[in-house]
């Protein structure tokens, strides 16, 4: 006779995801990956000529997530995670392309659970403000906010997000008008620049 609880575990990892919580991995089906290196990623950081002089193959971030419903599915959620490599471009560190919604009205949360960076988050007014990522700390970004994860560790930075399956992703804006701060190695510290003369809030 079979046990009905080892039937129904069974049945629960056949069409689940299981997750290494600490080490953002997934494993499961359907997963999507995505894999951004330096030759994705002209445009991005300030240092134009520092850019060039890279290897076009450096990985600088990934993202796996999972899609338990079609995008623009409203009302669904999508769940994954991301890792940003230790490195800089110049002075400025690597980071995420960074983006607003595409439906500008829809929140996301991250939670970090390695390494140390900044999540740069930018309304649509272009005020700025920067919340600390280490291990453990949680983030909700509101709609109508763009926002950015830099890596100013010397490690991976690692964390998890959750958001609405009809968000979509609004990168172009960000392309042409770019974020209103940066965050720039100084004096071997971090520190959060204005790329343009503008209020920041810290």
């Amino acid at each position: 006779m079979l046990d009905p609880m080892k039937s129904l575990e069974k049945a629960a990892t056949d069409r689940g995801i299981r997750v290494d919580w600490l080490l953002g991995d997934m494993c499961g089906t359907p997963m999507q990956h995505s894999v951004k290196n330096l030759g994705h990623l002209d445009g991005v950081f300030h240092d134009r000529e520092a850019w060039q002089s890279m290897d076009p193959q450096t990985i600088v971030y990934s993202v796996q997530w999972q899609e338990p419903v079609l995008p623009n599915t409203e009302g669904g959620l999508f769940w994954g995670s991301t890792t940003i490599e230790a490195g800089r471009v110049g002075d400025e560190y690597f980071m995420t392309r960074g983006h607003f919604h595409a439906k500008r009205d829809r929140g996301e949360y991250y939670c970090t659970v390695q390494g140390k960076g900044m999540l740069v988050l930018m309304g649509e007014d272009r005020l700025s403000r920067l919340e600390i990522m280490s291990p453990g700390s949680l983030h909700y970004i509101p709609g109508h906010t763009a926002h950015r994860a830099v890596n100013t560790g010397d490690a991976p930075l690692v964390f998890w997000a959750c958001w609405p399956s009809d968000a979509g992703h609004d990168y172009d804006t960000i392309a042409k008008e770019h974020f209103s701060v940066r965050v720039l190695e100084r004096g071997g510290i971090p520190e959060f620049v204005p790329e343009e003369p503008q209020p920041i809030l810290k």
